[in-house]
């Protein structure tokens, strides 16, 4: 997906009355916005932001006052200057770690994202030891590709800033830059003893974030990247027309999340309906349900790591609360928060952490992540097959 981390937060639409929710989904903007991450973590996934204060939970935090920062915004306009500026000073100043503040071209960019398409880049970026940021993902085809650079490579500073101790929704916004197909970005690179540096255009991009293929022992693998439209039903596809009694692996890897609808229809694929997650907003309870009709026979385990997020967390949690699926890997990132935009009198649109979301269990996901069954490092995939296959799975 999109440049890698720069996230891609998640909105669900029509989950609330009148308003468009939003569930941070990092990594998937980020990637495909490659610079240019889709904004939001349905807005845009990790936008900067303070963290928490020691020693309290993120769902114990009061939500930000989204009158008294559009009060704030006008008020900056009244006066001659920037609202926008004074609405990001305003959220950075709440400490809602996934708030964020985009301009209409920004939103319009995330917007977009959400159906599969971005400018920028085309590689994903993560944190790696030390508050270092290393490429997780390179796109095929994209402008990383064809310059050669590799996943793994440190990425040391974009148009000569460093990178070293940004959060990762600031490295997107630096490889996002304008957004403009055909702009230009410096990537400083490093390569074991060898640091280069490398200038690309953006360029428009499409991703494909669902692909299925069929295992050497008759398991069906199937890769998420990221819960854009259309995804949820692409998964429920798959199962359905995957052979008899074949094993499915979904891997849920390095998947920043998405839209929270896209990630309950793949729910459904392997649920007979009934609870998938709840959440709250502005202290108000809310559910999300799966549809009836799933395949519940099916041998199913789940593959995750510390780049799942958001909706796919939504997702894996489901599937291991409710004994669906055995989940294989390592713990998940921890991005429970819900956001909901609120449009601010310049036209820029401001998305604002208003709640959290559960499991059925009831286990809080945000700051947290989640705990697979089986802990795998590096030979996770291989574990995950052994484990399908003593279920049934596989030939």
């Amino acid at each position: 997906m999109p440049d890698g981390t720069d996230l891609l937060c998640i909105r669900p639409r029509g989950v609330l009355r009148g308003a468009v929710l939003t569930l941070v989904f990092t990594g998937v903007l980020a990637t495909a916005a490659a610079t240019g991450s889709l904004p939001r973590q349905d807005p845009a996934a990790e936008r900067p932001g303070a963290s928490p204060g020691a020693g309290q939970r993120p769902e114990d935090r009061a939500p930000v006052d989204s009158a008294a920062l559009r009060r704030a915004a006008a008020a900056a306009m009244a006066d001659g200057k920037s609202g926008k500026k004074a609405a990001e000073e305003f959220v950075s100043r709440s400490g809602d770690r996934w708030g964020a503040v985009y301009d209409k071209r920004e939103y319009e960019e995330f917007e977009q994202a959400l159906d599969g398409a971005y400018t920028g880049v085309g590689l994903s970026a993560g944190r790696a030891a030390g508050d270092r940021v290393r490429i997780t993902r390179i796109q095929a085809g994209g402008p990383a590709a064809r310059a050669g650079l590799r996943t793994g490579d440190r990425l040391v500073s974009v148009d000569g800033r460093p990178v070293d101790g940004l959060s990762v929704s600031e490295v997107v916004a630096l490889l996002r830059g304008d957004g403009v197909p055909g702009s230009s970005v410096a990537l400083r690179v490093e390569r074991g003893r060898t640091a280069w540096t490398q200038t690309l255009r953006r360029a428009r991009l499409a991703t494909d974030p669902v692909s299925v293929r069929r295992l050497d022992d008759g398991a069906v693998l199937i890769r998420v990247e990221a819960f854009t439209k259309g995804v949820g039903t692409r998964v429920r596809d798959a199962v359905r027309k995957a052979p008899a009694g074949a094993g499915v692996l979904l891997d849920l890897r390095g998947n920043a999340g998405g839209l929270v609808a896209e990630a309950a229809t793949a729910a459904s694929a392997f649920l007979d309906g009934g609870l998938v997650a709840t959440y709250d907003v502005e202290g108000e309870e809310r559910a999300v349900y799966a549809e009836g009709g799933g395949d519940t026979e099916r041998p199913l385990v789940a593959l995750v790591d510390g780049g799942t997020m958001s909706a796919a967390e939504l997702l894996t949690g489901a599937l291991q609360d409710r004994g669906r699926a055995v989940t294989v890997g390592s713990r998940t990132f921890g991005k429970g928060s819900v956001q909901m935009p609120s449009t601010l009198p310049d036209g820029s649109v401001a998305e604002l952490t208003v709640g959290h979301y559960r499991t059925p269990a009831g286990h809080a996901v945000d700051g947290r992540g989640i705990t697979p069954d089986l802990t795998a490092g590096e030979r996770a995939e291989e574990r995950a097959r052994t484990v399908l296959s003593g279920l049934g799975g596989g030939s």
